[in-house]
């Protein structure tokens, strides 16, 4: 294999900090970099965490220090307890280390202005990530290994194998540090590494380099999937509680395209989720049941008709029952205006506006066994007069309905009933209704 090593990834006169353990790895990875400052002019700075988790911590760290102070390369060193954060955080041993390491990455960076973290992922570590995802299960996502580049993190030897930094650090006399722990087989990932990927090498030498040349290849096909599911999440909306989707962007793009606009969406609506969860989002955007629902971590998602609506947190329970009185009232996301009037020539103005005869009314949830009769049309049962307006089935415990002891006087977006109406000319209440913007 030839040089792998990605100098294009960083522009010159970069400002790049090495995230150096002192393994072989990061010191390739330093070696390069420093040939790069001769090259390209980049600033290179190093940053080392002494995790405190082996005997040979220390030693570590003197050497990076010593090594940094004799080629001129700034060096921060960060001190964390990776123990007593895995066990506060409920994480494991390598999780929380990796956390640590990235968050003194990040701070060092930005406190000295350095616009890139170089990390020493090579070949060998993207064909085992990808080995792993496989095991575990994953999607064509989990199959594209770790990404060059992702935000001002570059990883510039993920085309290098590991016997081609054998042979640089070997040819250059460069030292290096093991860490014990890499023979640990406890761990996954040296499980894979000392055991699988011999296997596969046995087959193949060179079965490393091709796993990661084919997940740089499914990274570009998932990196212009996602780039059109996009598209479709872009045809959804913002709502007050999270964001919604038209159903038909989903029924009409293919199933991988609407599958990765249901994760785009959960995100920008602030929830999680797994594939089970969008396998399910995408079930009640295909079905035909209107008013369907599911839990997700976080919230819900649940069909409105010909909208697909998420929402972060527990539903709340719908308002409670009140007295009408005189003023404006809010019930819900609703705003009632009730005044006293004359009654002019016509009572009723629209399904929000209109004139009802004087009384005690209050302002109330829809019950079983509610009916009203609009104008001239027959009376009809409030809930199937709601089926029949659409309103999705989590949402109609949440339209008013305006009552006169047992008779229903009004309802939220559908008007009066013709009971109620006040004569022309008569004391009457001025009666306005209105939603508040996605709020019914």
């Amino acid at each position: 294999m030839g040089d792998g090593f990605r100098f294009d990834l960083i522009p010159p006169g970069s400002g790049v900090l090495c995230a150096l353990s002192g393994g072989a790895d990061s010191m390739y990875l330093l070696c390069r970099l420093l040939e790069g400052r001769a090259r390209y002019g980049w600033t290179v700075q190093a940053a080392h965490l002494n995790h405190g988790l082996r005997a040979t911590a220390r030693r570590d760290e003197d050497f990076v220090r010593s090594w940094c102070e004799t080629w001129d390369v700034p060096l921060t060193v960060g001190h964390g307890d990776v123990s007593g954060y895995a066990g506060r955080e409920s994480l494991s041993i390598e999780e929380a280390g990796r956390v640590l390491r990235y968050a003194l990455l990040e701070e060092t960076a930005a406190r000295e202005g350095l616009s890139l973290i170089a990390t020493g992922h090579h070949a060998g570590d993207n064909a085992e990530t990808v080995l792993m995802n496989l095991i575990r299960g994953c999607g064509l996502n989990g199959l594209t290994g770790i990404p060059e580049r992702r935000g001002n993190i570059v990883r510039p030897m993920l085309q290098v194998e590991r016997r081609e930094i054998e042979g640089y650090l070997t040819k250059r006399s460069i030292p290096h540090m093991e860490d014990e722990t890499n023979a640990d087989l406890a761990y996954t990932r040296n499980r894979v590494r000392r055991q699988l990927l011999p296997l596969l090498e046995e087959l193949n030498p060179r079965a490393a380099a091709h796993i990661a040349s084919a997940a740089r290849r499914l990274r570009e096909d998932e990196d212009e999937l996602s780039r059109q599911a996009e598209r479709l999440a872009a045809q959804g909306l913002d709502i007050p509680e999270g964001a919604a989707v038209p159903v038909r962007v989903l029924r009409e793009a293919p199933r991988p395209l609407a599958l990765r606009a249901c994760a785009i969406l959960l995100e920008q609506a602030g929830l999680g989720g797994g594939a089970v969860h969008l396998d399910g989002m995408l079930a009640l955007a295909l079905g035909d049941d209107p008013s369907a629902r599911m839990d997700i971590p976080g919230g819900s998602v649940r069909r409105q008709y010909d909208l697909l609506a998420l929402s972060r947190g527990p539903e709340s329970p719908p308002p409670g029952a009140m007295e009408l009185g005189a003023g404006e009232q809010r019930w819900g996301s609703w705003r009632i205006i009730c005044a006293p009037a004359q009654c002019p020539v016509k009572a009723y103005l629209n399904p929000g506006e209109f004139y009802l005869k004087p009384g005690a009314y209050s302002v109330r949830p829809r019950q079983e066994g509610d009916k009203i009769t609009l104008g001239r049309r027959p009376e009809k049962a409030v809930k199937k007069l709601m089926i029949e307006g659409r309103v999705p089935a989590g949402r109609r415990d949440r339209v008013p309905v305006l009552a006169l002891g047992e008779l229903v006087a009004a309802v939220g977006g559908f008007g009066p009933g013709r009971e109620c109406l006040a004569e022309p000319g008569r004391p009457a209440l001025h009666i306005i209704l209105k939603a508040e913007e996605n709020g019914s």
